[in-house]
Order: C-alpha cells, then sequence, then structure tokens
C-alpha cells in the first residue's frame, strides 16, 4: 500500500511551484494590460473570482494569508471586472503559461493523468477556493489540462493549510514569517520578503521558540490533511507522481 502522507509531502514543493506559477507569468502581466486591473486586483478577481460575486469579506475568508484590508481593497478596485469574464481570462492565462511552461515536458499527459483522480478524490471541505475551480471544465490539450490540476492540487493544499494554522493557534502573518517559502513561484525567499509581497504592513514581529514550534506543527498537519487526497494513488502511481512532478519542476 501506497504511502499517501510521505507523497503528499513529497510532493508540495514542486506542485507549489508549479501550481501557481501562472499567477506571476507574462500571461498574468498581458492581462492586467488588457483589463486595465492591476497586479492583484486582478489576482483575487481571477482567483477568487470562483466563489462569485461576493462580499469582499467572503474573500477575506477564502484567501487568509493576506491582509484583510489589502483584499477588501483589491476585490473592490477589480469590481469593473465579471467575476465570471474574471475567472475565464485567468483560467485562459494558466491554460497558457502551461502551454509555454510545460508544452516540451515528455510527461505532461501522465502528471496529469495522476493528478486528476487525485484533485476528485478530495474532500472540498476547508478549501472553497479548490471547491471553485474543481467546478471549471479542463483543457482537452495536456499541457493546459496539467497547469490547471496543478494549481487545483495547489489550492487545496492552500486551503488546508489555512485550517491547519489557525488550528494550531498561529496568525496567518505570524506563518508567513516563519515559512521557509522554498515551494512558491517567487523560489527561496525569506518569511519577511513574502510578508511585504503580501503586502502586511511592518514593523513585523520575532516569534519565539513557541511559535516556531507552532509553524511545524502546522506543516505536518497540513501534510496529514492532505494525504486522503492522494490515497487513491497506488504505490507504483505515487512514485510515478513524485518522479514526474519532480521532473516538471
Amino acid at each position: 500500500m501506497a504511502d499517501a502522507l510521505a507523497t503528499a509531502a513529497a510532493v508540495k514543493g514542486g506542485i507549489g511551484l508549479l501550481g501557481g506559477g501562472f499567477m506571476i507569468s507574462r500571461e498574468a502581466k498581458a492581462l492586467c494590460e488588457s483589463t486595465g486591473l492591476g497586479a492583484r486586483a486582478l489576482y483575487f478577481r481571477g482567483r477568487c473570482g470562483v466563489l462569485g460575486e461576493v462580499d469582499a469579506d467572503v474573500i477575506v475568508a477564502a484567501a487568509v494569508f493576506f491582509p484583510a484590508e489589502h483584499v477588501r481593497e483589491n476585490w473592490e478596485a477589480g469590481r469593473g471586472l465579471p467575476v465570471d469574464k474574471a475567472v475565464e481570462l485567468y483560467a485562459g492565462a494558466c491554460h497558457d503559461w502551461g502551454r509555454r511552461r510545460l508544452g516540451g515536458f515528455d510527461g505532461a499527459a501522465r502528471l496529469a493523468e495522476l493528478l486528476e483522480p487525485v484533485v476528485d478524490n478530495a474532500d472540498v471541505l476547508g478549501a472553497p477556493i479548490f471547491a471553485g475551480w474543481r467546478s471549471l471544465p479542463l483543457p482537452g490539450d495536456a499541457p493546459a489540462r496539467l497547469a490547471q490540476l496543478l494549481h487545483l492540487v495547489r489550492e487545496l493544499r492552500g486551503g488546508l493549510h489555512a485550517v491547519a494554522v489557525l488550528a494550531t493557534g498561529l496568525t496567518p502573518l505570524e506563518a508567513t514569517l516563519l515559512a521557509a517559502h522554498d515551494g512558491t513561484p517567487l523560489g527561496l525567499s525569506s518569511g519577511e520578503t513574502v510578508a511585504r509581497f503580501f503586502e502586511w504592513p511592518e514593523p513585523y514581529p520575532t516569534p519565539g521558540p513557541e511559535r516556531v514550534a507552532l509553524r511545524a506543527e502546522a506543516e505536518e498537519l497540513t501534510d496529514r490533511l492532505m494525504a486522503p487526497a492522494f490515497s487513491v494513488l497506488d504505490e507504483r502511481e505515487s512514485a510515478e507522481l513524485v518522479e514526474l512532478v519532480g521532473r516538471a519542476g
């Protein structure tokens, strides 16, 4: 029997890197130019628009790791672009990025084939953005399909990580400051660098050893919460998934 927990832990870095790659890509930048939206307004509108034309606090509740006022400001700034159109455009950027970034990857079709049952097998509890994106159709070509599936698994982990962070008693800012951030499209970045990128106001606190321990606990809990989704894969498929994610990155 495959060790789903080990699989979840093994692929989190690669999926974190690839699953959010399109969000800081030339394709996303082109959307900002064509829609007239700022980068963060487009980000919230496109990523979170799957939740509908909702009050900004709904987006605050789902996004978790950004300052509430920053989320509200940018969600409202994007109101001129209907959510259905925003999601369509953002998904299109994801697909176009996938075709450019993964079009030459010979394992794209097989990796998509392995990730699709993981996505289908996952429980949506605690992961509303994942649930919204899972309701969207997948494109037919392998690189674009893989890009959307990578994004989906990343959103699943993001939602479950928020659950784990809050369950341990950490604040979103503390969790951000204490993370290694080695599995993000930004590359290896310090906690303070990512906190600034997320627009958390300075100065930042210096969490003590007990908060560091809680951050490690939250990471382990996230892995455990992710494991059931990967339980659909057998031992051979799990090993193949880990190998292909490593190669794709």
